[in-house]
């Protein structure tokens, strides 16, 4: 076995043991047991904010580098957020890009996520009609857009 394989297989044994500390992540596992490079997250939407109650996939690919380079992730579910290219799933997140370090896990990072969900950067827009309206100081108008996409896509009818 490689030493990409035994950190994912060491991280994947973590998860298991500390997923009721953080009842945001509802999945985060290998899409299937023959590819451990290939994982998917599902993250709920936090309550009190514009995303509850919805439930957002992501797709990540582990390089075979891993942990050298980052993960590539990508919302699978198409989420309202000015950060997050809505058709390609993209997020700018500078772990994710520059300020990557093989400290983080695929956990760390997808809670690094859902930290960002309800903590926008607005100066690096990846949807510029949400990055707007917060620019704008139009915390009613954002609040009600991120609330409409979630219904329409994330909350499961």
């Amino acid at each position: 076995m490689d030493a990409v394989s035994r950190r994912l297989l060491k991280e994947l044994r973590e998860i298991d043991k500390e997923a009721e500390a953080h009842p945001e992540i509802v999945e985060l596992a290998p899409e299937s047991d023959d590819d451990l490079l290939r994982w998917r997250a599902i993250l709920a939407g936090l309550p009190d904010t514009p995303y509850e109650g919805g439930q957002f996939e992501l797709g990540i690919e582990v390089p075979s580098n891993y942990p050298i380079q980052p993960p590539i992730i990508k919302f699978i579910t198409p989420i309202c957020h000015p950060n997050v290219h809505f058709k390609t799933g993209e997020i700018c997140l500078d772990i994710l890009k520059t300020a990557w370090s093989p400290a983080w896990t695929l956990k760390s990072t997808i809670l690094a996520i859902s930290v960002l969900l309800n903590n926008p950067e607005p100066s690096s827009p990846l949807n510029c009609d949400a990055a707007n309206l917060l620019r704008c100081k139009d915390k009613l108008g954002y609040e009600s857009l991120i609330r409409m996409y979630t219904q329409l896509f994330a909350v499961k009818q």
